[in-house]
């Protein structure tokens, strides 16, 4: 599949729309999902254009999980989280919605997820839980 730059991810990495960032570096990204499934719903993507974890080369795909694990244990601590679903839909037809690879830590369990994509979040509330995992990502 062709990468599309214009897709909301990569139009978020060049700045042209807005992020609630939590972790940034020169390859990865981690951000808020501003339709979250539970409170502290992440997302990490890397740099590199890529539709999904099949397109991503090995040595991005690593990096890029080393900082999802970072990111998680940052979740777990800021939120209290007892534990993280993660998950990486590679594809449309396995519910991919945004075609950049991306990974989602939602603070919650498999069995009390909220639908994907559905509604929008209390902005000033996921603004207050991205400070929270900034900290607690500093401290680790």
């Amino acid at each position: 599949m062709v990468y599309d730059d214009q897709n909301i991810f990569a139009r978020i990495l060049r700045g042209e729309l807005p992020a609630i960032k939590v972790y940034e570096d020169d390859q990865v990204l981690a951000f808020m999902d501003i339709m979250p499934q539970a409170e502290g719903h992440t997302l990490v993507i890397p740099k590199t254009p890529a539709v999904t974890l099949l397109d991503l080369a090995p040595e991005a795909a690593a990096y890029t999980i080393q900082i999802v694990q970072k990111v998680a244990q940052a979740i777990e601590t800021a939120l209290g989280a007892q534990g993280i679903v993660l998950m990486q839909l590679s594809g449309a037809s396995a519910g991919q919605t945004v075609p950049h690879v991306h990974f989602h830590l939602i603070p919650s369990s498999v069995h009390e997820l909220g639908k994907h994509a559905v509604q929008m979040g209390d902005q000033d509330k996921i603004k207050a839980q991205a400070e929270q995992i900034k900290s607690a990502l500093e401290a680790l």
